[in-house]
C-alpha cells in the first residue's frame, strides 16, 4: 500500500514495514494471508494471464494469486516491504517476482500485464498523481486488461480526514477516463487490527497528533479485526 507521492509519508510507511508485525503498531493490511476480497475475486475468475499487484506490501495477495497458477509481479515503493515479500515467497516456495517501483511511472513494464490488483494504494496518492498512476497502468497493460481496485470510500467520513477519502465521482472521472468501469460498489475491507492497534498504526503513519477517536465506530469481524468501508472497482482497459 506504499505510495510515491506526498499524500502519506513514505518514511513512515517504511518504518511501519520494519516494525515488529506481532505487536502494535501493526501493518493494518498485513493479514499474513490474502485479503478476503481478493480471494473472492480470484475464485470468480477475475485474474488471468500476467498479473500486476501494485502496492503489494508484504506480498500475500501476490503469493495467493501465484499459487493459483498465475504469473505474478508485485511492486511496491517501500524497499522493506519488497524485501519481506521476497523472504516470505522463498519460505513458502512460491514463484513470484517482487520489485521496487514507482506506481506513477512503472518504467520497464510496458504492455506486460493482463490483470492488475490495487489493494489499498489508490487512496494514498494525491489527485495529480492519481492521473499519472492511471496512465502508468494503461502503459503497463495490454488491450483488454482487467483492473481490480480497492480503496477508502466516503463511508470513512468522520473516521479519516477527507483528503484520504475517495468519492464515487472521483473514481468514475479519474479511472473512467482510461478504463471502462464495469463494477463499482461499497465493500468491507478486512484489517488485521483491533481498534487500538489500528489507532497505533495510523499514528505512526500520520503522526502522534492524528485523531483516532472515530475508529470506535468501525465494525469488526468475529476475530475482532476492524472492517473498513472501501470501494471495490472493476474495469477493463480499452484497446
Amino acid at each position: 500500500m506504499s505510495a510515491p507521492g506526498n499524500q502519506l509519508d513514505n518514511h513512515a510507511f517504511e518504518d511501519l514495514y520494519r516494525s515488529d508485525t506481532t505487536a502494535a503498531p501493526k501493518v493494518p493490511w498485513d493479514l499474513g494471508a490474502p485479503q478476503p476480497l481478493v480471494v473472492a475475486l480470484a475464485e470468480a475468475g477475475g485474474f488471468t494471464g500476467d498479473v500486476l499487484d501494485v502496492g503489494c506490501g508484504f506480498g500475500d495477495n501476490s503469493m495467493f494469486l501465484a499459487s493459483r497458477g498465475l504469473r505474478v509481479t508485485g511492486v511496491d515503493f517501500a524497499l522493506p516491504a519488497v524485501q519481506a515479500a521476497r523472504s516470505r515467497a522463498a519460505e513458502k516456495g512460491v514463484d513470484v517476482t517482487f520489485d521496487v517501483a514507482d506506481a506513477t511511472e512503472l518504467d520497464g513494464y510496458e504492455a506486460c500485464f493482463d490483470s492488475v490488483l490495487d489493494s489499498a494504494l489508490y487512496h494514498c496518492l494525491p489527485e495529480e498523481e492519481r492521473h499519472r498512476y492511471v496512465a502508468a497502468l494503461v502503459r503497463a497493460t495490454r488491450p483488454g486488461a482487467r483492473l481490480h481496485l480497492l480503496c477508502f470510500s466516503t463511508g470513512l467520513r468522520g473516521v479519516l480526514p477527507d483528503q484520504y477519502l475517495v468519492s464515487e465521482e472521483n473514481l468514475r472521472e479519474t479511472i473512467g477516463r482510461r478504463w471502462t468501469i464495469e463494477r463499482l460498489e461499497p465493500v468491507q475491507f478486512t484489517t488485521c487490527c483491533t481498534h487500538a492497534q489500528l489507532g497505533a498504526s495510523m499514528r505512526m503513519i500520520h503522526g502522534e497528533e492524528f485523531d483516532t477517536s472515530g475508529f470506535a465506530s468501525l465494525t469488526t469481524d468475529d476475530d475482532g479485526h476492524v472492517l473498513m468501508p472501501f470501494w471495490q472497482l472493476e474495469a477493463v482497459r480499452a484497446a
